[in-house]
């Protein structure tokens, strides 16, 4: 029997998508949930899994074809059952002396620069195989990157064609620029008490839920508070009407191997800590192993955007249209601070607010930062839901 191999939903407003892969060729067997090819629209990659198992009859469409959702890209036939590999029969295990360790060649490598390379809306999540050690302050103390690549003495150029999602990064954050009245005002936040709060309850946190007590569910509840007193920074306008919303769905940005995807935590104004913690860990995980679907990036209320654990100490992000809103978190220091007429160190972080001033007044994006900034220095009223 013949099985159509369909393009799946591309989620809100897309209509089509590129084929970027096709991981098995005819003739090959397949087995259910088999990836069988890989298509990129304007905002995601996604896996075409097969539902049968069987053997890949044709191929319909190629590397490069543009496909729409519901379009039959190839067949698999499942009257053809794939053969079953013989169970291996037991072999003697045989000691083997280990072979001496070759010295590895030494090459001269670049080093790496300290900013990622990334756009002006920073990544909260790396995604690729990466491991990140935090010190006390959440900053990033060890990152296993991607190889570095060794220089060679010929000069040389490559030209690469631009990926469909590049080309559309590239679209929206010009149009963001060329649309809105972009603004950017800062603040910084003294994060001493968060800091006690994550040490004090951390470990029993991390018991009781299942997921650790980081920085970023004090920040989404703080901004959700903030936004219920000014609730222009989540609203959008659309031809000559503002349209504001009564939920908070907040997009995280995560950079990818593809490009920036902003996938959405919705209804954030409901959720406690754990929930937001675990919210976005399943995001990010989905960001890592490119599980994204269309659903997990519609839609978004208000962005947050943190390139402090890359050590980033200031930037001005970029909208994410069509929102006026978007908060940059940077990389938490030790600084010298007064209180109360003494000087004491604190662990402090900038933050930068950009937002649509066509919608926005300077006075009420100040106001807001400022909210956002009292809730973080005193999070009981995040906890106790003041």
């Amino acid at each position: 029997m013949d099985i159509e191999i369909k393009v799946p939903s591309l989620g809100e407003s897309e209509t089509e998508a590129t084929l970027i892969t096709w991981l098995k060729k005819e003739g090959d067997a397949v087995a259910v949930d088999d990836v069988l090819a890989e298509i990129e629209s304007d905002k995601i990659t996604m896996e075409i899994t097969a539902l049968d198992a069987g053997v890949l009859k044709s191929v319909l469409k190629h590397v490069d074809d543009i496909v729409e959702p519901g379009e039959v890209i190839g067949i698999v036939d499942s009257s053809v059952q794939p053969e079953q590999p013989e169970a291996k029969k037991p072999v003697a295990a045989v000691r083997a002396e280990p072979e001496p360790e070759k010295p590895a060649a030494a090459a001269h490598v670049e080093p790496e620069s300290q900013e990622p390379a990334v756009e002006t809306v920073t990544p909260s999540v790396q995604a690729h195989d990466t491991v990140v050690d935090e010190d006390e302050y959440g900053n990033v103390a060890d990152v296993t990157a991607e190889p570095i690549h060794a220089v060679s003495s010929e000069r040389h150029e490559e030209r690469v064609p631009m990926t469909r999602l590049r080309k559309r990064i590239a679209e929206r954050l010009k149009s963001a620029q060329n649309t809105a009245a972009m603004l950017t005002t800062f603040n910084e936040v003294n994060l001493q008490a968060v800091m006690d709060l994550r040490a004090r309850y951390g470990a029993q946190f991390q018991q009781k839920h299942g997921v650790k007590l980081g920085f970023m569910s004090f920040f989404v509840r703080a901004v959700s508070q903030a936004i219920s007193q000014y609730p222009a920074l989540n609203a959008y306008i659309e031809a000559e009407d503002i349209v504001y919303h009564n939920y908070v769905d907040v997009g995280i940005a995560v950079s990818t191997e593809k490009g920036l995807v902003v996938p959405v935590l919705r209804d954030a104004h409901l959720m406690s800590l754990a929930q937001i913690e675990t919210g976005i860990s399943e995001l990010a995980l989905k960001a890592r192993d490119g599980g994204l679907t269309p659903d997990d990036l519609k839609g978004g209320t208000f962005s947050i955007t943190n390139g402090g654990i890359y050590g980033s100490m200031l930037s001005t992000p970029i909208l994410n249209p069509p929102q006026s809103g978007i908060l940059g978190m940077h990389n938490i220091q030790k600084r010298a601070v007064v209180e109360n007429d003494n000087i004491v160190i604190r662990p402090m972080m900038y933050l930068a607010l950009s937002y649509d001033h066509r919608l926005i007044d300077g006075a009420d994006a100040v106001r807001f930062l400022v909210a956002v900034k009292e809730a973080l220095e005193y999070p009981g009223g995040l906890t106790l839901d003041l």
